[in-house]
């Protein structure tokens, strides 16, 4: 199931200055903390050093799951939106490393711009931008790793790294290098 995906031409090579950033994408937790915990903890291992979560977390209480991991996490709502009062409390707390930007999130990490939303037409509308290096989105509860053309004759890289919580679908997540702009698709470890 492992995809790796590299881009050609100019735009996908001008690496920063430093050691390789690694992500671990998720999305569409559900609640499912062990799952999720169990994605996070891999990808760490792996050498992520953050989390981009694509929303459907629910309620914030998952988060408890991951945040003694220590990596920061960047977080989105999505449509099952749950306690969004106390999600925005806990983000607050400094010792969680939680950047909460609501609805979509736009960012940069090892250079990289960064789009994360959970729907896939407000993502593809998005990348198509070309404003972005990286769009990340959930909603659909199957990865997808995929090049979108955009306006500017460049292409952007579009992912859904699945429901990380197996929701009616394999439970997938996405690790991946900013600074090459490779990412893989991996089953969450049982």
């Amino acid at each position: 199931m492992p995809v790796a995906m590299t881009r050609c031409g100019t735009a996908w090579h001008s690496p920063s200055k430093g050691s390789n950033l690694k992500v671990c994408i998720v999305s569409d937790s559900h609640d499912h903390r062990e799952p999720l915990a169990a994605a996070v903890a891999e990808a760490k291992s792996l050498g992520a050093q953050a989390v981009l979560h694509c929303g459907d977390l629910v309620a914030p209480s998952t988060l408890h799951a991951i945040v003694p991991l220590g990596l920061p996490i960047h977080l989105i709502h999505g449509n099952n939106s749950g306690d969004l009062f106390n999600l925005y409390r806990f983000t607050q707390a400094a010792e969680n490393r939680v950047h909460y930007y609501g609805q979509d999130g736009s960012f940069t990490l090892e250079q990289r711009r960064i789009f994360v939303v959970h729907y896939p037409h407000y993502a593809r509308a998005m990348a198509l931008t070309g404003d972005y290096d990286l769009v990340c989105n959930g909603h659909e509860h199957r990865a997808v790793v995929e090049r979108i053309r955009n306006v500017k004759g460049e292409e952007t890289l579009r992912i859904d790294p699945g429901t990380v919580a197996g929701v009616s679908a394999p439970a997938t997540y996405v690790l991946g290098d900013l600074r090459a702009l490779e990412f893989e698709i991996r089953p969450v470890p049982r």
